[in-house]
């Protein structure tokens, strides 16, 4: 949920938060409209003593949020610098961070070497449903990274879904391309299962590339 843009003093009927807390629903708290790193770090605070943030459990030793701070209002990329600063202060306050993120190989480093949780690289600009545009930058991240590597933004479609869990993603996250569909229920089942087929593919490992063909039945005893 991005606080920022929510109201979390109002309970009223009708209201997000009337339906969240109703429905009791575990809400993770993403500081999507951040541009700073004072801006995410006093908003996930906020969220900790509101009680929004999700509480520890066994596995989590504090609350989990999502941390979004962007650098640019068109493109919406993620401001690294900020990032990485705010990541490292909310990890040492006892907050599990899962960072949105450039794919950066080096950035990811850094953030799983700060003590995130996770790390969120993007996909593609937000919402704009392009679809991975860079697989070997995401290739190179899952192969150093020793943390999940769940992918943040730009899917398009369900293609786009089990490519990048095709490459080994541990996750993806999604919004705009359910919610923006035609028909975004059924959407939303298309996405779960091409996670689902692309998370088996990659278990199952796929065959090699070859430049030619190469006969699927044997050639050996053929009738002459």
């Amino acid at each position: 949920m991005a606080l920022r843009r929510v109201d979390l003093g109002d309970r009223s009927s009708g209201s997000l938060m009337s339906l969240l807390v109703r429905k009791k629903w575990l809400i993770l708290p993403n500081t999507a409209g951040c541009y700073s790193a004072d801006e995410a770090i006093r908003t996930l605070r906020l969220a900790r003593e509101l009680g929004i943030a999700p509480p520890p459990t066994p596995a989590h030793t504090g609350p989990m949020v999502k941390l979004e701070i962007i650098g640019d209002d068109r493109t919406l990329y993620p401001d690294n610098e900020q990032t990485l600063e705010a990541a490292r202060l909310l990890v040492k306050e006892g907050f599990v961070v899962l960072p949105y993120c450039m794919d950066d190989p080096i950035l990811c480093r850094k953030l799983e070497d700060a003590g995130c949780a996770a790390v969120m690289p993007l996909a593609a600009p937000i919402g704009s449903g392009l679809g991975i545009r860079n697989p070997h930058n995401l290739e190179i991240i899952l192969e150093r990274a020793k943390i999940p590597v769940i992918v943040d933004a730009g899917v398009g479609t369900a293609s786009d879904a089990a490519v990048a869990m095709e490459l080994g993603c541990h996750g993806v996250l999604m919004n705009t391309a359910i919610a923006h569909a035609r028909d975004p229920a059924l959407m939303g089942d298309a996405m779960r299962e091409a996670v689902r087929a692309g998370r088996k593919a990659f278990l199952a490992g796929r065959m090699p590339r070859r430049r030619y063909a190469n006969a699927s039945s044997p050639t050996a005893g053929l009738i002459e």
